[in-house]
């Protein structure tokens, strides 16, 4: 295979919204989720938080913003600000 043919992963890419810029390079994004009860047909808000990479602290609580799946960067982060 040559270099220019190498196969690029792609993770998961999840919207949503900062709820924690208090760590060094790492923010708090919380991912929400609309989905149907199988067996009662009510429509549920999922709630989800993940610990995303962002250098320089660019983020501030509120901002929305897109994260995209990566290799571990340490033990909880995994992903980054796209």
């Amino acid at each position: 295979m040559k270099k220019e043919e190498t196969k690029i992963k792609k993770g998961k890419v999840l919207s949503g919204v900062v709820t924690s810029d208090k760590m060094k390079d790492t923010v708090v994004v919380s991912v929400e989720r609309y989905e149907k009860h199988p067996k009662y047909d009510k429509f549920i808000k999922y709630r989800k938080k993940f610990k995303a990479h962002d250098a320089g602290n660019t983020k501030k609580i509120g901002d929305k913003v897109k994260i995209i799946e990566t290799k571990p960067i340490s033990k909880d982060k995994h992903f980054m600000i796209v």
